[in-house]
């Protein structure tokens, strides 16, 4: 009898698994029944534009973080799909440091030429998912919004490819229930317009803080504070841009300090992360993480340890990405089409996992993380057809990348790197990143 696979989402993360079903079906080999469940109209996951915040047009949570103006705040060697670059995507070499749509493009490009959209119904929202032992089978109940009906299927594995940064984490302070301005979660932050002329307070030292603020820098906020919790982000920022010790309290528009400093604001946006949010889960499936480089309970980053018919996807802190979920898809694929065995008991499988802890706990340099995430992937892709690529030289250039913010925040995108993937050097953008305030696919791919 054929398996019958569940992928919740159509994001990077759940195109990837479709991806390495299709690539193994493309060999010859015979692929399980495939459903992959998106609530959203499109796919793409967070790189789908919405205006939408709060609920989406079906009563549904919006899932996107993603904001207009957005760029890679990375280089985009670092993210290269192995089997489909972004040359044979455009038909030329593009600048490192691609803004959203033309991101969006390049992972639509890949699972149009894969032909996968079959496998997807699309506004459909995953509501229940429950496990019975006595079948070893998963009911996946749903609500497809397109004909508004509720209905349940049985898989028999899922594999959780929703990701983990749309349930924002949101803190409190003193004063917010009267503050007089507007408040609001880096999850529905969509237009840096609106803070033109603004004094602004960002809380939060993240990259999101990092970037929401550049972005509001360069649309014309008059003043920025960023505040921290633990350490400041320590990059020279504009005049107009300053860092305190974390927010104690607001007092009608006055932000106070902890060092005993305050400052007038018109807006507050809380950059303060994102919850590992899985309420369709039953609680014997549910995985309960915070955001870093090793989840416990998932061998080798993706097998649920309580029960292995059941799968994750990119759950980890992120420096690499695309091609991270990539590894992670093509080892689900072989375990679930029985080319990869699994340790014979769960205590070896979390021996291996406390093993990767025990390292992470280690790490103290950025250096040291990345380096750790590349080798866990190169672990990954050693135990599959996936394609080799040079994950030493995407360490390198992110060492390279890093280094080229601590000089100069708001330049880093204008540097250029070399592809790992065909050795041909990006070309540089055609206008200076902070200048460049038309971010659409046609401008970007413009040659003036």
């Amino acid at each position: 009898m054929t398996q019958r696979i569940a992928i919740i989402g159509a994001g990077p993360s759940g195109l990837a698994q479709l991806r390495a079903f299709q690539s193994a079906e493309s060999k010859g080999d015979v692929i399980p029944e495939l459903v992959c469940f998106e609530k959203q109209n499109d796919w793409g996951g967070q790189w789908n534009y919405t205006w939408r915040t709060g609920l989406d047009e079906n009563g549904e949570p919006v899932h996107s973080s993603m904001y207009r103006y957005l760029w890679s705040n990375g280089p985009k060697e670092c993210l290269e799909f192995a089997d489909y670059s972004f040359e044979e995507h455009f038909g030329k070499a593009i600048a490192s440091y691609p803004p959203r749509e033309v991101l969006w493009d390049y992972i639509k490009g890949r699972v149009e030429k894969a032909g996968v959209r079959k496998y997807i119904r699309f506004q459909t929202a995953v509501q229940n998912i429950t496990f019975d032992e006595t079948s070893k089978q998963f009911t996946v109940t749903v609500h497809d919004h397109n004909k508004d009906v509720v209905y349940s299927e049985v898989f028999d594995q899922v594999i959780v490819a929703s990701g983990h940064f749309s349930t924002p984490r949101v803190p409190s302070f003193e004063g917010f229930e009267t503050f007089g301005g507007r408040i609001l979660h880096a999850h529905d932050f969509r237009d840096a317009l609106e803070f033109k002329d603004k004094d602004l307070l960002i809380v939060g030292s993240s990259y999101s803080a990092e970037d929401i603020g550049s972005q509001c820098y360069k649309y014309g906020a008059r003043s920025i504070t960023s505040c921290y919790r633990s350490a400041p982000m320590g990059y020279k920022w504009p005049e107009n841009w300053e860092e305190k010790p974390l927010l104690t309290k607001v007092d009608g528009d006055t932000a106070y300090f902890i060092d005993g400093t305050s400052k007038k604001v018109d807006a507050i946006i809380l950059c303060t992360g994102y919850l590992h949010h899985f309420p369709f889960l039953e609680e014997s499936l549910r995985l309960k993480a915070d955001n870093r480089l090793w989840p416990l309970d998932l061998y080798k980053g993706v097998v649920w340890e309580n029960n292995t018919q059941l799968f994750y996807l990119g759950m980890q802190d992120q420096w690499y990405t695309f091609n991270m979920f990539d590894a992670q898809a093509w080892y689900v694929r072989d375990i679930i089409m029985g080319k990869i065995a699994l340790p014979e008991t769960k205590q070896e499988m979390t021996d291996n996992s406390l093993a990767w802890r025990e390292k992470e706990l280690t790490l103290e340099t950025n250096e040291e993380m990345f380096t750790f995430q590349g080798d866990y992937i190169l672990e990954l892709i050693e135990a599959t057809d996936y394609p080799t690529f040079d994950i030493k030289g995407v360490n390198k250039t992110f060492l390279e990348w890093k280094n080229h913010k601590k000089q100069d925040i708001m330049n880093f995108r204008n540097y250029s790197y070399r592809s790992l993937m065909t050795g041909t050097m990006s070309p540089p953008h055609h206008t200076p990143w902070i200048d460049a305030l038309d971010d659409s696919l046609e401008s970007y791919l413009s040659n003036s």
